[in-house]
């Protein structure tokens, strides 16, 4: 047990610091300041960054005591990101700016109001408070950034429409330059949205559900599963009934 135990924390630990390093060489590091280095540089740029996260993360936990405030820090350093990143998948406007601005603005702010401002997190309403103003203030920076920084190239703009066919009115200037304008499969934003609903209730249920079996408590074990089959059968007949034509290719009239 103790030998899981310590493997579980090695993968995550593992995972976190090659998804954090991941993150800064290739969508911050490699894509702004250094575009034209060898792989040899990025790799070593890699490690480095490694070993910095890992020194951090030990400064930031021994500070920390309990779960619930690493928790509580987590949510308080990335609120305000959620809209970004919920956004970008209706919006072409939003960048890689954007994104960045987010996550700085956030947890700057936090750090300010908890440190400088002594609102304490553990207190629920200081740490309502801090939540409404990091996103408020957080939301208010990253939309600035975004019409102030130039927009993707329309190529890859293009390129990402014509993949994943991005549902929205947001999204009608790059449609209309891909020719995609009016040829969505069901020209509304509802059925997307009900299928995210139908995607939570397959996820729940067949994770409810397979813990009740394992408790032997098999009629509501049952009961889950079959909503999560349900479910899931709904969504697959939503996106039977898209219909689109082969990536990059441009419907016909």
């Amino acid at each position: 047990m103790l030998a899981a135990f310590a493997a579980a924390y090695m993968s995550t630990i593992g995972t976190q610091l090659n998804w954090g390093a991941s993150y800064v060489i290739n969508d911050f590091y490699r894509r702004f300041i250094s575009r034209s280095s060898g792989e040899k540089h990025y790799v070593i740029a890699s490690q480095v960054v490694t070993v910095i996260l890992m020194i951090a993360s030990l400064v930031v936990t021994f500070y920390l005591e309990s779960i619930g405030g690493a928790w509580k820090l987590l949510l308080v350093t990335g609120a305000g990101t959620g809209t970004v990143l919920l956004l970008r998948w209706f919006w072409w406007r939003i960048n890689a700016w954007s994104e960045v601005s987010a996550m700085i603005t956030a947890a700057v702010v936090s750090l300010f109001l908890q440190l400088v401002l002594k609102w304490d997190s553990d207190k629920p309403r200081d740490f309502a408070y801090l939540m409404l103003v990091t996103v408020a203030i957080t939301t208010v920076v990253w939309v600035t950034v975004t019409m102030l920084t130039p927009a993707e190239p329309i190529e890859k703009l293009s390129a990402f429409y014509k993949r994943v066919r991005p549902e929205g009115p947001g999204w009608n200037k790059v449609a209309a330059v891909t020719g995609f304008a009016g040829a969505h499969a069901d020209g509304k934003l509802v059925t997307q949205f009900f299928n995210w609903f139908l995607g939570c209730a397959m996820i729940y249920g067949a994770l409810f559900g397979i813990g009740k079996l394992i408790f032997k408590e098999w009629l509501p074990g049952l009961l889950y599963l079959v909503i999560a089959i349900a479910a899931g059968v709904l969504i697959s007949w939503n996106l039977s009934r898209v219909g689109w034509k082969t990536v990059g290719e441009a419907p016909s009239d």
